[in-house]
This record gives C-alpha cells, structure tokens and sequence, in this order.
C-alpha cells in the first residue's frame, strides 16, 4: 500500500508556510474561527482553480465526494458552501495578496532568468491591465458601462522571470496611469510600457527616481531635436534622436532629454518610434525591450484560459480580490512546481496534468516522467505508422 503523499500534499508543500502564518496574523485572520482555517480556505480555493471548478456549489461538491482523502490534501475543517463562501466575504484578501508577494520574491531568486535580458543587469518590468467583465447585477460596485460591470487588474511583471510582481484591482473605468501611482519606482530597473502610460507628470517621476522607461510615442508629439545619431543604412533602426519637448505644458511637466529611436520590424515591415529616458543604451536594445512587453500579454492570456478568474465564487470586492490572489498563487505554484521537478511539458500541460492526478499518491516527478514517456511511446507509434502507410507494409 502507497503511504505516500498527495500529489496536491506535494504541490502545496512549496507555499511559505510561515509567511501565510504571518499574514494570517497580521490581519485577524483567526477571529472567531471554529474549524474552518484560512488555510482549509486557501486549500479549497487552490483545489477549485487546479481541478477547474466552475463555482463554490461545484466545489463543495467535488470536496465532499473525495471523503477522508481531503485529510490527506491538508483540508482538516468540514467544508460547507456557507462556510466557504463566507471565509472568501469576510477574510481579509490581504492575507493571500502578502503570502503571493511572499511566495513571487521567492521564486525570482529560484526560476531561471531570460538569458538576453540578463545580460542587461537590471531588472526589467512590463506594466499593463486586462480587463475582466462582469454582471452589473451581480457586481454593483464595478462600474464599467451603462449596463454592463467589470474590474481591471493592473500589473507589474517580471520580464526576467516572467513572473507577475504586483497585482492591483479597480474597476474597470480606471485609467491605466493609475498604477503608476501605485508603485514605487526601483533605480536602475527598465519599465516598459505601451502608449496609453505615457503622462509625462509620470514619466517624470520614473526619471527622477533613476529608473528607465520604454514605451511608443503618441502621434503630434511637440518636440525640438537637439542631436541626431548615426545609425547604419541597412540596419532595422532608421532614426535615433536626442529631443526636447516643446509644448508650452509637456515642457513644464518634463523638462529633460529625451531619446526617440525609430524601428522597423523586419517581420510585419511597421514602423514604430520609441520613446525613452535611457540616452546610453543601444537602439536595437531599447526596439528589443519593448518586444519582450508582449509576454505580459501572454501571461494575462494563459490565466484567462487556465484559471478561473471569470467566474467568481463571491461578489464583493473582497472576495474578487480574494480569488485574483489566489489565482496568482496557483500560477507561481505551477511555475516553482515546473522548476523544482524539471518538468518538461508546458505550464497549461503541468495543470492539466496535475487536475487529474491530485488525489494520486505518487511522487510529482515520476507523475510527469510517465506521461511525457507514454507521449513519445506514442510519438513512436505514429511515425512506424507512417512508415508503413508509404512503404506498403
């Protein structure tokens, strides 16, 4: 008989205990608790999001039909829908957004970094927000349009270890510049941002803090060139320039050089004129940065599809704010999980693996190594097939 652990016991076996156990005490979070602990409700939620659990009810549901074996998940407390759903209403989400914090510093130190990106010896940043839709109805504080609700979640993501850093939730009429005003700027590190950041007040800011920024243009900028540099005829870079703005109020807000440095991709043949405070940096590096903004747009994809955050098991803020952090977690989960294990499938492949074999007790890595063995038994099989469809055999 196997008396070893869950795969789910392994998978939530990298949580940092003790910076749960902090942040559960630092908020209250034990108030007036009889059974069901904050983490019996991590745990749960973490099932929901592994397995795809559509709603609480589902949840519940599953939770129950596996028995005594949620024991051995790490789930001690009875589970109920009302217990549930309350501890997602009342807990307080910060006690999630800090063990998340915990858990990302933690794991920039453990993944692998981009290779092209470390060569810069900085670190390098995208910030953007994706917006999530929600029932007007059902969300009366996420005000989005006449009829319809919503929340952005704007972040702040690791472009080294594509990891999100910072996560902040508004409702979705939010203008994205507000998450600059929520961060506190790192000398020396790359922010790299799209066209609708560029506020000089801001860009300013990052400036004086000795941060860099990258990020497009905006068409009808007012500007004076102070110095144009040399650029190779048959190179991608057309035009790096030195400028000043000139607008009677751009002028005031930023009243330093800055680098507009024209690219064309040779993929698509479109040009795009960026913008930068970083007057020492060469051009292709500065086009290079701000085409790896794009996996922040990935990263927002894959937790749309793989996650559940579309569908919340609760309507107030917090407990959106609750299951936003959460979904984190389970994403930080699964990359540390890839790493540690040295796993060879793909994230999306990593979960959908893991939300059919939790209740196995079978140690992660063989889990794995048996799947991407019977992938290339199987691999083996079609080709032999193939062989034997054009010889005739």
């Amino acid at each position: 008989m196997n008396q070893g652990q869950t795969v789910f016991a392994q998978l939530v076996e990298l949580l940092p205990r003790r910076a749960f156990e902090n942040a559960v005490q630092r908020y209250d979070g034990q108030h007036r608790v009889r059974s069901f602990s904050c983490m019996d409700q991590l745990l749960c939620m973490i099932f929901a999001q592994v397995t795809g659990r559509a709603s609480l009810r589902e949840t519940v549901t599953c939770l129950r039909a596996i028995g005594p074996r949620r024991y051995h998940c790490g789930i001690r407390g009875s589970v109920s829908r009302s217990t549930l759903a309350d501890a997602n209403e009342q807990r307080d989400y910060r006690i999630f957004m800090d063990t998340a914090l915990a858990m990302i510093a933690a794991a920039r130190l453990e993944v692998p970094t981009d290779a092209d990106l470390s060569r810069l010896d900085a670190n390098v940043y995208a910030i953007d927000s994706t917006t999530i839709d929600l029932c007007l109805k059902l969300f009366p504080w996420a005000h989005f349009r006449r009829r319809k609700g919503g929340i952005k979640a704007h972040t702040m993501f690791d472009l080294r270890t594509e990891l999100p850093v910072f996560l902040c939730i508004s409702h979705a009429k939010t203008h994205d510049l507000w998450m600059l005003d929520q961060i506190t700027p790192q000398a020396g590190a790359y922010y790299v941002l799209d066209r609708g950041y560029v506020d000089f007040t801001r860009l300013y800011r990052l400036h004086t803090a000795a941060a860099f920024f990258v990020t497009r243009a905006k068409r009808g900028m007012d500007y004076r060139v102070i110095e144009r540099r040399s650029v190779s005829p048959d190179g991608n870079v057309k035009t790096d320039r030195l400028v000043r703005l000139r607008g009677p109020k751009s002028r005031t807000l930023y009243p330093d050089t800055l680098r507009l440095v024209g690219y064309v991709d040779p993929e698509t043949g479109k040009c795009f004129i960026f913008l930068t405070n970083n007057l020492t940096l060469d051009a292709v590096t500065i086009a290079f940065l701000y085409r790896k903004r794009w996996r922040i747009e990935l990263f927002f994809k894959w937790v749309k599809q793989h996650l559940h955050i579309k569908a919340f098991f609760g309507t107030t803020p917090n407990a959106v704010k609750s299951q936003l952090w959460i979904a984190v977690i389970v994403y930080v989960l699964t990359v540390k999980l890839k790493h540690r294990h040295q796993l060879r499938q793909d994230l999306n492949e990593v979960l959908q693996i893991l939300s059919v074999t939790i209740l196995e007790k079978t140690p992660v890595y063989r889990v794995f190594s048996e799947v991407h063995d019977a992938k290339e038994i199987s691999e083996v099989h079609k080709q032999l097939i193939a062989v034997r469809v054009i010889t005739g055999q």
